[in-house]
């Protein structure tokens, strides 16, 4: 493997082990994306949802100026290549949790894992 992938791989599993002790909110591995321009836009908005911080598919949709796109953004997410990274768990329907890729018990875990260490990466 060459030497830039082995380091980018050994920051992410350093930045992933440090996010599930509660020391990490914000990762700095580069992503490299690609699909459709209106999905690149919905994965790009999701990384900037705050850390413990939860959004309803149409209040993402509607921040994006695409009111009534909630079905839309639903498909993006269903299709986000780097759950965690994209964190589209924080993402959440208007009447229960929605749906995540990886399972609805791992969004509930993520989401609880970001609740107990909120307070410290909150802006004061």
């Amino acid at each position: 493997m060459p030497t830039e992938e082995a380091s980018i791989l050994e920051i992410l599993r350093r930045e992933l082990n440090e996010y599930f002790l509660g020391q990490r909110a914000d990762f700095t591995v580069p992503l490299s994306l690609s699909g459709p321009p209106f999905f690149l836009r919905v994965w790009e908005e999701l990384r900037r949802i705050p850390y413990g911080e939860r959004i309803t598919y149409g209040e993402l949709a509607s921040s994006m100026g695409r009111p009534g796109a909630a079905r839309a953004v639903g498909q993006a997410l269903a299709r986000n290549p780097l759950p965690i990274l994209i964190p589209c768990h924080r993402v959440v329907g208007k009447h229960g949790l929605g749906g995540f890729g990886p399972g609805l018990h791992w969004k509930k875990r993520l989401l609880e894992l970001e609740q107990t260490y909120r307070e410290k990466f909150s802006p004061r």
